[in-house]
């Protein structure tokens, strides 16, 4: 897979490890970065023997966002340039939260802008301590991206989504565990140590009803009770078949640990 080290791709058995990666600028997003997130997002989502996804960033920072200095440089075809950033980014935060394996984000430093976008997509996300988010957008007169608009109010509500968006106010890492928009707040010293135990829990568990579990949840806003009541029907029903929900039924009467495999 060709990210031109942009984005590195490590396995880590059964966890595919992905590392945003232009420290020198603070990991901001421009052409080949979302092009290197979408080839790698693509490669996770169609993998099988990958069971979970790690996403972090490298250097200080996670992800300061879309590169404003190429922006500038782009002059009056900047509109452009965003559209093709968007395009790529988009579909790598499609593939990522559609994906039927579980996504952990570990933040190891400031988010903002779209680096606030992928920071709070995971299922499970862990931040340093040292670690703070801020939308930023509209504060250098741009609108958000990277599906944040989408996510923020069905994370946290409305009305606190407003004012992160229009005031550009920075949440540190512990005020945003409080919130619900990250999972927990954690030691810096045991960011890198927790995402792993963490990923490594995931990777070993049920991955076809997680997969499965995560799908209900992203369709829940958009259904009504009872839609969403015959959708989980159908779904521990195909899950009773597969070879996970037998195992785990099995060893749960044997009382043993289930093996998923």
């Amino acid at each position: 897979m060709n990210t031109e080290s942009l984005v590195l791709f490590e396995r880590r058995g059964a966890v595919a490890a992905l590392t945003l990666n232009r420290p020198a600028v603070g990991n901001a997003i421009d052409v080949p970065m979302a092009r290197a997130l979408m080839e790698a997002a693509m490669v996770c989502d169609e993998d099988e023997s990958i069971r979970c996804v790690l996403l972090t960033g490298s250097g200080r920072l996670f992800c300061a966002g879309g590169d404003v200095g190429g922006f500038a440089k782009a002059g009056d075809n900047a509109g452009a340039l965003v559209k093709e950033i968007t395009a790529y980014l988009h579909v790598a935060i499609s593939r990522l939260s559609r994906m039927r394996k579980p996504l952990v984000c570990a933040i190891n430093g400031p988010a903002a802008g779209a680096g606030f976008s992928l920071a709070v997509l995971g299922d499970l996300v862990l931040a340093a301590k040292s670690a703070h988010l801020t939308l930023a957008y509209t504060a250098i007169g741009l609108t958000p991206d990277g599906g944040s608009t989408w996510l923020l109010p069905r994370l946290v509500g409305l009305r606190l989504a407003q004012e992160l968006v229009l005031t550009n106010r920075r949440l540190p890492a512990e005020e945003a565990a409080a919130l619900g928009l990250i999972t927990r707040a954690v030691d810096d010293a045991d960011l890198v140590a927790e995402a792993d135990k963490l990923t490594a829990a995931l990777a070993a568990g049920a991955t076809q009803a997680l997969g499965q579990a995560r799908r209900l949840l992203l369709s829940s806003f958009e259904t009504s009770l009872e839609t969403q009541m015959e959708l989980e029907s159908r779904s521990i029903g195909e899950a009773t078949r597969t070879s996970h929900g037998r195992e785990g039924v099995s060893a749960f009467l044997a009382k043993r640990k289930p093996e998923f495999r």
